[in-house]
């Protein structure tokens, strides 16, 4: 059937029941059916999959579906299959069928019933399919999920890679390619793998306006905000992504435990469960899934309310990818994120063993994750720039959805910087990463500065005068700004567009916001979020340090044995207000609350009460007890005098980690008595001359008394006599 011949409205009523089409739709599949190569970039929710089936409906012979999830193709199938009659109409080719199976797809196809073929990159590489398909007219082949072809995709499959060579195998077919998310180079990339520059090319925006993109800092009490916020959002569904399968279960073990209802869902789980979980979740059963990126490749949910990433992903296009799946219908879409430079150091040290290719397309595309969570610029700015698309951050659809927008950093003139950044680009001969520029502006050297002898140049450290910091975040503003470009060819590489060079010759006011800094939180004693602005009560904090000064004076011990800092602040984020609230706050047992409590939780009560503060009952996080197993464990051992070394090894913990949990079952009340362990390390004189120290020191940090014995012990000493002084003095 020819393109004239056909009501496109009418076949769409009939098969699909809607009026009209969506967006880029109709374009599309006129350009299908015309016969034409068509490369379509259209958001998760864009109405993707309607583009190819409709044509495949309504032409002549059958269209073959190239996806590389198994489920995914079995929803699409069902859905097609409740359009008609038939149920040849649509069929799957992949490892799961049996032979019986594979001949009736086969009957079905040879008779002109079957329209849609899925299959997976796999099966096209067996011959015998590849020979029956050539022996049958097809009228396209639509190869779902293109970005896949990409190493610099978010989802690369090697398998991908070959599947231009086998579709010339197949004859002169039209070929359509298809991703939800892509930046130009991976664009690039799609089209020249597929060998179909001469595609139309149809391109949806990336603008997800109902969707609030929101970053926080990722501290120690992430599980009690992640509750917090859950609980705000009562009876909506969320997915809260994790990178690791044990991190999932323990989340949805901790959301279970405070009454939340969570399943975990990743691919270590067998497929009954998952399935079951998925269904849990569809029907509403369960509010939350807690997942590894396994889940929601197939999942069609509108009214996804929230979108958690417990780990940061490692790409911006996973990110947007996941993100993408709330607020399908619509609707409000909260997209929250947490983040630690930490969490990147460690996807760098899990990439360090793969080929140096990946590795460094790998690191190029962290940094880009780094760069959006540190920015301080519109987020969704930000993040359109990356996919190609411009944006009005002023009256731009959904400009003001984002933490940085609504709390703006204050703003600095840079106008003078940018010419200097843009100069130095300019005579480096656009040869250099932002790295190497950075480098260039203060002044350091490394290999590639010195093989091109840009040290021995008259601009070499001209911008000493701004750190590391500074620069890189310029970098960012000037990029999206489009004074600056990154060459897709060698990525990363900066170059100098006409913009930029109009810029150096009349310069313009530049107003540039500082970098959110991440990493400013002390190690030992992170505490979250309160209920607005991310600190606890100052003045209950206040008033709750001057109690203990007191009570410590009175019992004549130092202040940190009655509670430490990360307790106090706790107290002032939870307002506990029963000794059994207060065994629930941070390094707090049961035995220490009821030793030091009874005065903490009057005054707390008193405090509520004065300044008619709404408490949040919802803060008292419980634990999951998977790990009073192992304080049970330590704390029998102990009693038993056994070496400490046999005690970390049978659990399989280093000292480090055996301390710590030491440290935790001492600060939180309960007694445990090293004597025996530390006797053979020193002796009377040793133990007294610490002990006295601690007597006495204002703090029980670990830094001032290595500083106060200068050398004379060390890290681990001080550690177990810590340990032996609280657990005798506190507890």
């Amino acid at each position: 059937m020819k393109l004239t011949e056909i009501d496109l409205h009418k076949e769409l009523k009939k098969y699909f029941g809607f009026n009209k089409f969506k967006g880029l739709q109709e374009d599309v599949v006129s350009s299908i059916i015309s016969g034409n190569n068509t490369f379509v970039i259209m958001p998760t929710g864009g109405g993707k999959s309607l583009c190819y089936q409709l044509p495949a409906l309504v032409l002549d012979g059958v269209a073959i579906v190239v996806s590389p999830l198994i489920a995914l193709m079995k929803n699409q199938v069902d859905a097609i299959r409740s359009l008609s009659s038939e149920a040849g109409i649509a069929h799957v080719l992949n490892s799961s069928l049996t032979k019986t199976e594979v001949n009736q797809v086969k009957k079905d196809i040879t008779s002109g019933l079957t329209k849609l073929l899925y299959v997976a990159p796999e099966s096209l590489t067996k011959e015998e399919y590849v020979t029956f398909l050539k022996g049958v007219p097809l009228s396209f082949v639509a190869i779902d999920e293109a970005h896949c072809i990409s190493e610099w995709g978010h989802d690369f499959r090697p398998e991908y890679r070959n599947l231009r060579a086998i579709i010339q195998q197949l004859g002169d077919v039209p070929v359509i390619g298809l991703t939800a998310t892509a930046t130009p180079k991976v664009q690039e990339d799609i089209l020249k793998n597929l060998d179909m520059t001469d595609a139309n090319t149809f391109k949806a925006s990336f603008n997800r306006p109902n969707l609030y993109y929101e970053i926080r800092p990722k501290t120690k009490n992430v599980e009690s905000d992640i509750i917090r916020f859950i609980r705000q959002h009562k009876g909506k569904s969320g997915v809260i992504y994790c990178l690791s399968r044990k991190k999932v279960e323990e989340i949805a073990q901790v959301l279970q435990v405070n009454g939340i209802s969570a399943v975990p869902y990743h691919a270590g789980l067998d497929a009954k469960t998952r399935a079951r979980h998925q269904d849990m979740f569809l029907m509403e059963d369960v509010d939350v899934v807690v997942a590894t990126i396994a889940f929601g490749m197939g999942i069609d949910k509108p009214d996804v309310r929230f979108v958690i990433h417990h780990d940061i992903p490692k790409s911006l296009e996973s990110y947007y990818q996941e993100t993408g799946r709330a607020g399908r219908d619509g609707g409000e879409g909260h997209c929250l994120a947490y983040y630690s430079y930490k969490d990147i150091e460690k996807l760098e040290k899990f990439m360090s063993g793969k080929p140096v290719a990946e590795q460094e397309i790998g690191f190029a595309l962290l940094q880009e994750v780094v760069a959006y969570a540190e920015t301080s610029m519109s987020r969704r700015k930000f993040l359109l720039h990356y996919f190609g698309e411009e944006f009005d951050e002023e009256n731009g659809e959904g400009a003001d959805m984002d933490d940085n927008v609504r709390n703006p950093k204050k703003k600095i003139e840079a106008k003078d910087q940018v010419v200097t950044l843009l100069e130095v680009v300019r005579d480096t001969n656009q040869l250099y990463k932002s790295k190497e520029i950075i480098f260039t502006l203060i002044g350091k050297i490394n290999a590639v500065i010195k093989a091109h002898k840009t040290d021995a140049q008259k601009y070499f450290g001209k911008g000493k005068d701004f750190d590391e910091k500074y620069w890189m975040a310029l970098i960012r503003q000037v990029l999206v700004e489009g004074y600056l470009s990154k060459d897709i060819e060698t990525y990363g590489v900066l170059k100098l567009p006409q913009k930029g060079i109009d810029f150096i010759k009349n310069p313009v006011s530049f107003l540039m916001s500082e970098d959110h800094d991440y990493n400013e939180t002390d190690e030992e004693t992170t505490v979250t979020a309160s209920k607005s602005s991310g600190v606890a009560d100052e003045v209950l904090m206040g008033m709750l340090r001057d109690l203990r000064k007191k009570v410590a004076k009175k019992l004549g011990v130092p202040p940190f044995v009655v509670f430490q800092d990360p307790s106090l602040e706790d107290m002032a984020l939870k307002y506990p207000v029963s000794l059994d609230e207060l065994g629930n706050v941070h390094g707090v047992g049961e035995g220490k609350a009821k030793k030091y409590g009874k005065e903490f939780v009057e005054l707390i009560a008193r405090y509520v009460e004065d300044n008619d503060i709404t408490r949040p009952d919802d803060l008292v996080v419980k634990s999951t007890g998977a790990n009073s197993a192992l304080k049970l464990y330590i704390i029998q051992n102990i009693d038993r005098k056994l070496s400490l070394n046999d005690i970390a090894k049978a659990k399989g913990l280093d000292m480090d980690a055996l301390m710590k949990e030491m440290e935790q079952i001492v600060y939180s009340g309960t007694k445990l008595n090293i004597k025996y362990w530390i006797d053979e390390i020193l002796d009377e004189d040793q133990q007294e001359e610490i002990q006295d120290y601690y007597m006495e020191s204002e703090t029980d940090s670990i830094k001032e008394a290595l500083k106060e014995f200068d050398g004379e012990y060390d890290t681990e000493e001080l550690r177990l006599m810590r340990i032996k002084f609280i657990s005798e003095v506190a507890n």
